[in-house]
Protein backbone atom coordinates (compact mmCIF):
# COMPACT_ATOMS: atom_id res chain seq x y z
CA UNK A 1 0.00 0.00 0.00
CA UNK A 2 1.49 3.31 -1.12
CA UNK A 3 1.24 6.74 1.14
CA UNK A 4 -1.14 7.96 -1.65
CA UNK A 5 -3.66 5.24 -0.69
CA UNK A 6 -3.27 5.16 2.90
CA UNK A 7 -3.73 9.26 3.06
CA UNK A 8 -7.17 8.64 0.82
CA UNK A 9 -8.27 5.71 3.04
CA UNK A 10 -7.98 7.81 6.06
CA UNK A 11 -9.94 11.01 4.09
CA UNK A 12 -12.16 8.34 2.57
CA UNK A 13 -13.26 6.74 5.95
CA UNK A 14 -13.16 10.27 7.55
CA UNK A 15 -16.16 11.13 5.45
CA UNK A 16 -18.26 8.30 6.01
CA UNK A 17 -17.50 5.30 3.79
CA UNK A 18 -17.53 1.78 4.17
CA UNK A 19 -14.65 -0.57 3.61
CA UNK A 20 -16.71 -1.74 0.26
CA UNK A 21 -16.90 1.34 -1.00
CA UNK A 22 -13.13 2.47 -0.22
CA UNK A 23 -11.63 -1.08 -1.08
CA UNK A 24 -13.35 -0.85 -5.26
CA UNK A 25 -12.77 2.44 -5.63
CA UNK A 26 -8.82 2.87 -4.58
CA UNK A 27 -7.76 -1.06 -6.52
CA UNK A 28 -7.13 -2.75 -2.93
CA UNK A 29 -8.68 -5.53 -1.32
CA UNK A 30 -11.35 -5.14 1.21
CA UNK A 31 -9.55 -7.10 4.09
CA UNK A 32 -6.59 -4.76 3.63
CA UNK A 33 -8.71 -1.57 3.77
CA UNK A 34 -10.08 -3.25 7.05
CA UNK A 35 -6.81 -3.99 7.94
CA UNK A 36 -5.50 -0.55 7.71
CA UNK A 37 -8.67 1.20 8.99
CA UNK A 38 -8.64 -1.71 11.84
CA UNK A 39 -5.25 -0.26 13.20
CA UNK A 40 -4.82 3.22 12.78
CA UNK A 41 -8.66 3.09 14.58
CA UNK A 42 -10.59 4.49 11.14
CA UNK A 43 -14.04 4.16 13.08
CA UNK A 44 -17.01 4.87 10.56
CA UNK A 45 -20.65 4.24 9.51
CA UNK A 46 -21.67 1.82 7.35
CA UNK A 47 -22.09 3.31 4.07
CA UNK A 48 -24.56 1.94 0.78
CA UNK A 49 -22.24 0.18 -1.55
CA UNK A 50 -22.71 1.54 -4.78
CA UNK A 51 -20.39 4.34 -6.23
CA UNK A 52 -21.56 7.43 -7.92
CA UNK A 53 -18.99 6.42 -10.96
CA UNK A 54 -20.48 9.51 -12.95
CA UNK A 55 -19.34 12.34 -10.59
CA UNK A 56 -15.74 10.96 -9.88
CA UNK A 57 -12.82 12.30 -11.90
CA UNK A 58 -10.32 10.15 -10.19
CA UNK A 59 -12.60 6.84 -10.46
CA UNK A 60 -13.24 4.35 -13.51
CA UNK A 61 -16.21 5.26 -15.66
CA UNK A 62 -17.17 1.61 -15.86
CA UNK A 63 -16.19 -0.47 -12.35
CA UNK A 64 -15.37 2.82 -9.97
CA UNK A 65 -11.94 1.60 -9.37
CA UNK A 66 -9.21 4.73 -8.10
CA UNK A 67 -7.43 5.75 -10.72
CA UNK A 68 -3.51 7.25 -10.60
CA UNK A 69 -3.22 10.06 -13.22
CA UNK A 70 0.36 11.23 -14.41
CA UNK A 71 0.45 15.37 -14.32
CA UNK A 72 1.35 16.81 -17.46
CA UNK A 73 -0.81 14.03 -19.68
CA UNK A 74 -4.64 13.57 -20.35
CA UNK A 75 -6.44 12.12 -17.67
CA UNK A 76 -7.74 8.64 -17.51
CA UNK A 77 -11.20 7.69 -17.32
CA UNK A 78 -10.94 3.86 -17.42
CA UNK A 79 -8.63 1.48 -15.46
CA UNK A 80 -8.38 -1.09 -18.09
CA UNK A 81 -9.21 -1.30 -21.75
CA UNK A 82 -12.16 -3.59 -20.73
CA UNK A 83 -13.63 -1.05 -18.45
CA UNK A 84 -13.20 1.17 -21.78
CA UNK A 85 -15.46 -2.00 -24.15
CA UNK A 86 -17.74 -2.32 -21.53
CA UNK A 87 -18.61 1.20 -21.52
CA UNK A 88 -18.43 1.61 -25.01
CA UNK A 89 -21.37 -1.31 -25.62
CA UNK A 90 -23.46 -0.17 -23.14
CA UNK A 91 -23.79 3.74 -23.91
CA UNK A 92 -23.65 3.65 -27.95
CA UNK A 93 -26.31 6.14 -28.02
CA UNK A 94 -23.82 8.32 -26.64
CA UNK A 95 -20.59 7.54 -28.48
CA UNK A 96 -19.84 10.42 -31.45
CA UNK A 97 -19.34 8.21 -34.66
CA UNK A 98 -17.83 10.44 -37.59
CA UNK A 99 -16.30 7.47 -39.95
CA UNK A 100 -19.46 6.27 -41.74
CA UNK A 101 -18.98 5.87 -45.30
CA UNK A 102 -21.42 4.92 -48.22
CA UNK A 103 -20.22 3.05 -50.96
CA UNK A 104 -21.79 0.81 -53.95
CA UNK A 105 -21.03 -2.94 -54.35
CA UNK A 106 -18.65 -3.52 -57.37
CA UNK A 107 -20.24 -6.89 -57.87
CA UNK A 108 -24.25 -6.54 -57.03
CA UNK A 109 -24.48 -2.92 -56.89
CA UNK A 110 -26.41 -2.39 -53.68
CA UNK A 111 -26.12 0.71 -52.07
CA UNK A 112 -23.98 0.03 -48.58
CA UNK A 113 -22.48 2.11 -46.08
CA UNK A 114 -19.10 1.11 -43.75
CA UNK A 115 -18.01 2.83 -40.58
CA UNK A 116 -14.21 2.94 -40.56
CA UNK A 117 -13.30 1.29 -43.84
CA UNK A 118 -13.46 4.32 -46.47
CA UNK A 119 -11.75 1.90 -48.79
CA UNK A 120 -14.47 -0.95 -48.78
CA UNK A 121 -15.48 -2.24 -52.51
CA UNK A 122 -17.91 -5.07 -51.83
CA UNK A 123 -21.00 -4.94 -49.73
CA UNK A 124 -20.72 -8.55 -48.30
CA UNK A 125 -18.05 -11.57 -48.23
CA UNK A 126 -20.36 -13.46 -50.62
CA UNK A 127 -19.91 -10.48 -53.15
CA UNK A 128 -16.42 -10.32 -52.80
CA UNK A 129 -16.02 -14.28 -53.29
CA UNK A 130 -18.59 -14.56 -56.48
CA UNK A 131 -16.61 -11.24 -57.96
CA UNK A 132 -12.85 -12.59 -57.12
CA UNK A 133 -13.77 -15.98 -58.31
CA UNK A 134 -16.58 -16.86 -61.00
CA UNK A 135 -14.93 -14.46 -63.56
CA UNK A 136 -15.60 -16.45 -67.11
CA UNK A 137 -16.21 -19.78 -65.86
CA UNK A 138 -17.76 -22.19 -69.08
Amino acid sequence: MTDQQSKLITNMRESGLGYTTIASQIGLSKDCVRSYCRTHGLKGIRSPSHVDKEAGSNTCRTCGRYLQHTPGKRKKQYCSDACRMDWWNAHQDKVKRKAYYSFTCAQCGKTFSSYGNAKRVYCSHSCYITARFSHGDK
